[in-house]
């Protein structure tokens, strides 16, 4: 299709070089008296170096043979000078724009030496050497044009891919994200949950049984959200009996699964709650979940504080938990550093540290653009 469109657009551009090499030659007759008359051959060198250019981005070299034979012959046989050399030049740009330099530059190299003969034997070409001064201009000139736009056509479209890469990257990086947030999280609460029922096993298995079922609730849950993260990169339809997206609303469900896995949250809510942006809702539900997988792995206590509050302009995050020794989720993971980047991408503010209460606070700032 592309190839069809630049087919039919070229024709147009030959039929224009066609009929004014023709007026325009015929213009040119009288203006010089050493020149030889115009008549029938004359015209038909011109049609044949103005009509190839309809070829030109299927065949360019076929249509630089043709155009360089047919303007030389015209000029060798001392015709006068005038629109002939159109077609030369749209010719000669046409290699350059869509030829590598290897091809482009003998071709041109090669169409000079076909068009200098006539330098020596036209009547009205300047004297000696300095003939060859306009005949070189006529390929020089649209060579660096074709040139030039090759480069600049081939540095954005080089340009294109660098952003298609980034953004197979990032989407990469970011399905990599939802799924160490998904797994980390269920597979901590499964930890902790399979180390109840061991503890339980003997003395207690009524209680032991619990933890194994919420053992393969937990599980089911992580893994129908990883399908959900996963069939985005293969472009499937959403399944509709599959849990709502992850978001604020969903964190009694958090709370919930925390309290199956032996942790205590403490959760509390400031201002009102209302429907956010998708971005920062979900945002702000992976902060929370992240930094609670992070207390069951590190907390000795299992215990933490959550703080949502509806601001004006923001939801403030805050997730807390005694810290005795070393910071929770202080590794070298992707947790923090995840989190971190979740909430700088949607300009918001991000700080994770011990606090001087002795308790490690993740603190995250999300804007919501001032949605009441």
């Amino acid at each position: 299709m592309v190839e069809s469109r630049s087919w039919l657009a070229d024709i147009p551009i030959a039929v224009v070089l066609a009929v004014a090499g023709v007026f325009g030659t015929a213009a040119t007759d009288a203006m010089n008296g050493a020149d030889r008359p115009v008549d029938v051959w004359a015209f038909g060198l011109v049609l044949a170096a103005s009509l190839v250019v309809a070829v030109r981005r299927r065949w360019p070299l076929a249509t630089l043979a043709v155009a360089a034979a047919a303007t030389s012959t015209y000029l060798f046989l001392a015709y006068p000078y005038g629109p002939v050399f159109f077609p030369f030049f749209v010719a000669v740009y046409t290699v350059a724009r869509h030829r590598p330099p290897a091809t482009a530059v003998p071709a041109s190299g090669a169409a000079f030496l076909l068009l200098l003969p006539h330098a020596f034997v036209h009547p009205a070409s300047l004297p000696g050497i300095l003939g060859i001064v306009p005949a070189s201009a006529w390929v020089v000139v649209p060579f660096a044009l074709g040139t030039t736009v090759r480069i600049t056509r081939e540095a954005a479209a080089r340009e294109r891919e660098e952003g298609v890469r980034r953004r197979v990257y990032d989407e990469r990086l970011r399905i990599a994200q939802e799924v160490h947030d998904v797994v980390g999280h269920g597979l901590a609460a499964i930890k902790m949950q399979a180390d109840v029922a061991l503890h339980l096993m003997a003395k207690k298995p009524e209680q032991a049984e619990q933890a194994l079922i919420a053992i393969s609730r937990t599980s089911t849950e992580a893994l129908e959200e990883v399908r959900a993260t996963l069939a985005v990169v293969r472009g499937a339809e959403p399944d509709p009996a599959r849990p709502p997206e992850a978001g604020l609303r969903r964190l009694g469900d958090l709370r919930d699964r925390m309290a199956e896995a032996g942790g205590q949250v403490d959760l509390r809510i400031t201002g009102s709650p209302r429907d956010l942006p998708a971005a920062a809702d979900f945002a702000a539900y992976r902060v929370v979940q992240e930094s609670l997988t992070n207390v069951l792995r590190h907390s000795e206590t299992k215990a933490a504080a959550v703080r949502v509050g509806y601001d004006a302009d923001a939801v403030v995050i805050e997730v807390s938990n005694p810290a005795p020794g070393a910071a929770p989720g202080g590794g070298g993971g992707l947790g923090l550093p995840g989190m971190r980047q979740r909430v700088a991408s949607l300009g918001g503010e991000f700080s994770a540290g011990p606090t001087a209460d002795g308790r490690f606070e993740v603190r995250a700032t999300i804007p919501i653009g001032g949605h009441e």
